[in-house]
Parts: structure tokens; C-alpha cells; sequence
């Protein structure tokens, strides 16, 4: 065909390259994808830190009950303590009564005992939320001497 004359009806056209609407099309649709995975990307990194808030508060908290293995509530009913970037505080109160422990086979025991519930506090750095737990604890005093039996 020459140029400059008209291609007759319904015969094809050649394309030479995207029209606006096309463009805007295509546009549309990278601009929707992008979206979807920039809401994918910011979902993980919110479940991310909320597994390492949990996971930080779950290893203060181990360490807070292994600290509190080596105190007897009922020598040390109160107290603050440092604790890594935690400050723990922990208040105790009896539930039980003072008693006597039992010696084998008979007997009293050098050490009276008393069942404690003690409010543990730990206290994280700026911005950190507290953990707040109640643990029971047995407190123990000894009160006797080791009597020997003459033979």
C-alpha cells in the first residue's frame, strides 16, 4: 500500500506501540501489585517484633524465676534487685503457718517451713512493658541445733 492512503474497513492495523489507556492500565495493575506486597512486607515485620517482644519477655521471665530460686521469702519477704536491663521486685506473703518439719524416723526437724506467695515484678528499660507474675515458694529458718546423743 502507498502511503497517505486509507486502509479500508476492517482490515487490520499495524500497532507501533502502546496507547495511553493501555499504559494506564498497566500502570494500574504494578501499582496494585506493589500494594498487596508492601502490605504482605509491613504484616510480617509487625508479627516480627511482636515474636521478639514475646520471645524478650519470655527469657526475662526464666530469669526472673531462676533468680528467685536463691531467695528465701521468709528471711527475705521484700527486695529490688538488678537483673540484666531488668529490675526485679518481688513482695512475699504466708499463706500457711510456721511449722515444724518432721524428722526421720522421728523427731523434730532443725528447720521450720511456711508456704509464701510472692508478687514478682520486672521492670524493663524505657518504653518496655512490665511482666508482673506470682510464683508460691516454700521459706524455711532453721531454729535448732543439731543435738548428738551420747552413746
Amino acid at each position: 500500500m502507498k502511503p497517505g492512503t486509507a486502509l479500508p474497513l476492517g482490515s487490520p492495523r499495524r500497532a507501533r506501540g502502546f496507547t495511553l489507556l493501555e499504559a494506564i492500565v498497566a500502570l494500574t495493575l504494578i501499582s496494585s501489585a506493589g500494594l498487596a506486597l508492601f502490605s504482605w512486607v509491613n504484616s510480617n515485620m509487625t508479627t516480627l517484633s511482636r515474636v521478639e517482644d514475646a520471645s524478650q519477655r519470655a527469657v526475662a521471665t526464666t530469669n526472673a524465676l531462676e533468680f528467685m530460686q536463691t531467695v528465701n521469702p521468709m528471711q527475705t519477704p521484700q527486695g529490688e534487685a538488678r537483673l540484666g536491663a531488668y529490675r526485679i521486685r518481688w513482695q512475699a506473703e504466708p499463706l500457711t503457718d510456721t511449722f515444724d518439719g518432721a524428722n526421720f524416723p522421728y523427731g523434730v526437724s532443725l528447720y521450720q517451713f511456711s508456704l509464701y506467695n510472692t508478687r514478682i515484678e520486672l521492670a524493663g528499660e524505657a518504653g518496655a512493658q512490665d511482666i508482673v507474675f506470682e510464683l508460691k515458694q516454700v521459706g524455711y529458718r532453721r531454729v535448732r541445733d543439731m543435738a548428738i546423743a551420747p552413746l
